[in-house]
């Protein structure tokens, strides 16, 4: 069976948690695409660390994406978290984030995991959409500094 369940238009891998973007191509896609990926990779994780049970914790969260608007500020808030969680430091280290498709998006490596033309057309190049997220990086990681204020 090798029936799309989704496709994705952005994600960002980071050490505690990851982030997809994804749009659903039949009912339950999404719900079935992370069940698979969860799986695959706690039987791999717990096969090579000789070890059984969860490696996930929780549930995962997902929220309905209902306008481009709403689609444009998700994906940079998805391309923007290693900069404001400080995994990366200065902002063009992003450029590089090997578990990001950012550089996808950028043109800065082969990869074609995303569909980024999703995102990508609603700019004039390349350029005025690193603009627009790069922009909002500063900003992006004073509210990640609020959050954790607040939360902790």
């Amino acid at each position: 069976l090798n029936r799309k369940f989704v496709e994705i238009i952005a994600y960002c891998i980071m050490p505690t948690h990851f982030h997809f973007v994804f749009k659903q191509l039949v009912d339950e896609g999404i719900k079935e695409y992370i069940r698979l990926i969860s799986n695959s990779y706690s039987h791999y994780f717990n096969t090579r660390n000789d070890r059984s049970g969860s490696v996930f914790g929780g549930r995962f969260k997902a929220v309905l994406v209902r306008t481009d608007e709403q689609l444009l500020h998700v994906v940079r808030y998805v391309h923007l978290n290693p900069y404001s969680s400080y995994v990366v430091r200065k902002l063009n280290e992003l450029e590089e984030y090997p578990f990001s498709s950012l550089p996808e998006y950028l043109g800065k490596t082969k990869e074609q995991i995303c569909n980024e033309h999703l995102i990508l057309n609603l700019f004039e190049n390349i350029d005025k959409y690193r603009e627009f997220v790069f922009n909002q990086a500063d900003y992006q990681r004073s509210l990640e500094k609020i959050k954790h204020l607040v939360l902790d």
